[in-house]
């Protein structure tokens, strides 16, 4: 039984293959054939392709996305990072994403203040006020690059904005935050992991002097909110404040970037339901799920086995390493019907492009606010939006986005 489970003949999965990176549905397909759980040796890792299989593993107790809480390296049989490589380490792994209980429950309850329904409701109106402002500025330019002139300049001042972060220094954070994310595609370059050293330190180094001021003059921002937890002693050390302004910085924009170009393109090559769409902008809130599901910003999310678990016969043990498949999951025809087909009425859309569990992401209300906005914004104010050229897709697997995307109105 457990034999059926690992590859026997050439996967079609290949991270580094340009032609899988550009669409690598029709592999899911295949690996989902495979089985429930299959072996990808130039990693060492366990590809989980079924969507019932990556929703439950996302909620068990026994994989973690640290192990260092209960293992050292050598008991867990891995190997220390490189100790050139530990300014992004420390940067990283004080971050919430990468925490486990107790760690991650504390910083979570702390950041999550931030994030309540009402404080989220609030940011509408400057949401909305500045995507209008974005695409206003696309339609007299008479068209440019919808990545560098709407998708990434919205979520990157709206977390900013929320940060405290000064418009002067806004122009930085993209580029770290490149640069670290790196780090998270499979079997980083050494070019790559230098680059996101490199990062690491800036950006802390940036924090730290941010965090300073903000003791002296405290602002109405999350970091002096931070600051206030920090000093009445509800136990949140300077690196955690650090390592969660980096965190919600990177993940509070990088999806949210790469879902609206992902989205736009998928709009494009699919008239019939852009027409809809135009002719129809209550489907927004259907269209921004749709359209998060159809295109997966994160492809991949692993875990650490902390304890032995078996899946379908096939035992993993403690110390191997899991691969969600997010996007074969969001593709799963046992849970969505047709699921190759954009369909922006779907009723029933269970997609995880934003987890489950205690890592669901804390930020996905406020994402599917930009997403709705910036989309609403296009719709209303360039009802004639079109590609002018096929776009380059970024290299990266993990996480899926465009290099471009050239319009004009």
């Amino acid at each position: 039984m457990a034999a059926s489970h690992t590859s026997q003949s050439p996967l079609a999965f290949n991270p580094w293959n340009p032609e899988f990176v550009a669409n690598p549905y029709p592999a899911y397909a295949e690996l989902r054939e495979r089985g429930r759980v299959v072996h990808y040796e130039p990693t060492d890792q366990w590809l989980v392709p079924h969507h019932a299989d990556v929703s439950a593993l996302l909620r068990d107790r026994r994989l973690g996305r640290t192990y260092q809480h209960r293992f050292t390296h050598e008991d867990f049989g891995r190997t220390a990072p490189p100790a050139e490589h530990e300014p992004f380490h420390v940067l990283n792994d004080h971050g919430m994403l990468d925490l486990e209980p107790p760690d991650h429950t504390r910083i979570r309850r702390l950041v999550s203040k931030a994030f309540t329904p009402r404080t989220v409701e609030q940011l509408k109106p400057y949401v909305h006020g500045l995507a209008n402002e974005l695409v206003a500025g696309l339609v007299e330019a008479g068209g440019g690059d919808l990545l560098t002139d709407v998708a990434e300049p919205l979520p990157v001042a709206v977390i900013a904005e929320m940060l405290g972060i000064p418009e002067s220094d806004r122009a930085q954070l993209r580029p770290w935050s490149a640069d670290i994310c790196g780090m998270y595609e499979l079997s980083p370059s050494q070019e790559t992991a230098a680059k996101a050293v490199r990062a690491s330190v800036e950006f802390t180094e940036y924090l730290q002097e941010l965090i300073a001021a903000r003791r002296k003059e405290p602002g109405d921002d999350l970091i002096s909110g931070l600051i206030t937890v920090y000093d009445e002693g509800d136990r949140l050390t300077e690196q955690e404040m650090i390592s969660t302004c980096v965190l919600l910085l990177n993940a509070g924009h990088e999806a949210t970037v790469n879902a609206t170009v992902n989205g736009w393109w998928a709009l494009f090559r699919n008239p019939d339901q852009l027409s809809a769409l135009r002719a129809d902008h209550s489907l927004i809130p259907s269209a921004v799920e749709e359209l998060m599901r159809y295109d997966t910003p994160l492809q991949l999310f692993e875990r650490w086995v902390l304890d032995e678990i078996e899946i379908d016969g096939t035992v993993i043990p403690r110390g191997a390493e899991i691969a969600m498949l997010f996007g074969s999951a969001n593709h799963d025809p046992e849970v969505f019907e047709n699921p190759g087909q954009l369909d922006l009425t779907r009723k029933e859309n269970p997609h995880i492009s934003f987890s489950a569990g205690i890592h669901y992401c804390i930020g996905a209300p406020l994402a599917r606010i930009e997403l709705a906005a910036s989309m609403a914004a296009l719709l209303d104010r360039a009802p004639t939006l079109r590609p002018t050229a096929e776009p380059e897709r970024k290299p990266n697997f993990v996480i899926r986005g465009l290099g471009g995307l050239s319009v004009e109105i």
